[in-house]
């Protein structure tokens, strides 16, 4: 059994088409093809059915011994990654869910930099699936993602509480609305997210609180990230949610943003391995609660807000234990 075989398996999974998870890989299809079918004939049993593509009972129960065998190998790999340079520089891996805690998000990563410049900062792009995954795989060692995580194993930094908003194609009857209420988008058929998406990120795309818990109607698009999403709804093929800060980073032409004016507000978070004891995670999280102590629900009133509580915080860690 090779790792190409169960990272093909899983991308698979994840993509929901062979095509799309031998984009992904940077492989041909047939080769991603050939590395399920191997994986296959050395466990002697179909993990996938082809038509649909859907996980057989044998692929359910091999998806997360899959995940654990590819994540052990990683962080074995991060544990020894900083020998082979010959320096012993401190290392900080920032992952980021598409804008991350909005204006706050580059703010405290060039603030943190300045404080801690000996300190090498690698910037991930997470995608909707990797809401926890990334975390608690090493794969980083803070995230900024939304909404909050609720795993015991995860800390939880608010750092932004927005108003939330939907996103329609310009040409559906919601096109030309001011706003929206719930009751106006929850028979929307939304986008379809990929079935290793953790339950809190669903809830909070699909609004499903406000169903009592049901989940919605699903377009025929499977969406990972914004720009997978935004291409979808700007097709008219989807309904897509955010929080209000979304529509500032990303325009896109064919798509509208309308607030929802009856929907709870929901918070943008940083989120970091509970008790981890790295001081460059506890420097960046005391560096994140102190840009965004006093910001408290102001993204409602526009960016130029945030730049005045960036301006006025701390540039530095000098009050920081190293």
């Amino acid at each position: 059994m090779e790792l190409r075989e169960l990272a093909s398996f899983l991308a698979v999974v994840e993509e929901g088409r062979f095509a799309r998870a031998a984009e992904r890989l940077f492989l041909s299809p047939p080769a991603v093809t050939g590395h399920v079918a191997r994986l296959e004939r050395e466990l002697g049993v179909p993990l996938l059915e082809r038509s649909p593509l859907r996980l057989t009972e044998a692929g359910e129960r091999f998806v997360p011994h899959a995940r654990a065998a590819l994540a052990a190998v990683a962080a074995a790999a991060g544990s020894v990654a900083d020998l082979g340079s010959g320096d012993a520089e401190p290392v900080l891996r920032v992952g980021v869910m598409g804008h991350g805690s909005a204006e706050l998000t580059p703010a405290i990563i060039r603030a943190f930099r300045q404080a801690r410049p000996l300190t090498r900062l690698h910037i991930e792009p997470l995608d909707f699936t990797e809401h926890v995954s990334a975390l608690l795989q090493r794969k980083v060692d803070v995230a900024f993602v939304r909404p909050a995580v609720d795993d015991d194993r995860v800390a939880v930094d608010v750092l932004t509480t927005e108003p939330r908003i939907v996103i329609v194609p310009a040409s559906s009857p919601l096109g030309d609305a001011d706003s929206a209420r719930l009751s106006d988008i929850l028979d929307l058929p939304f986008l379809t997210l990929p079935p290793t998406t953790p339950r809190a990120f669903r809830d909070y795309l699909y609004f499903n609180s406000a169903r009592g818990g049901a989940g919605p109607r699903r377009g025929p698009d499977q969406a990972r990230n914004p720009h997978e999403a935004l291409a979808s709804v700007a097709a008219g093929r989807g309904t897509g949610s955010g929080l209000a800060s979304f529509a500032r980073f990303y325009s896109w032409p064919g798509v509208r943003y309308l607030p929802i004016v009856d929907a709870p507000w929901d918070n943008s978070v940083l989120t970091s391995r509970r008790d981890d004891p790295s001081a460059e995670v506890r420097a960046f999280r005391t560096l994140a609660a102190a840009l965004a102590r006093d910001l408290g629900p102001v993204l409602a009133r526009g960016p130029g807000a945030v730049r005045e509580v960036v301006r006025g915080a701390p540039s530095g860690l000098d009050s920081l234990e190293p």
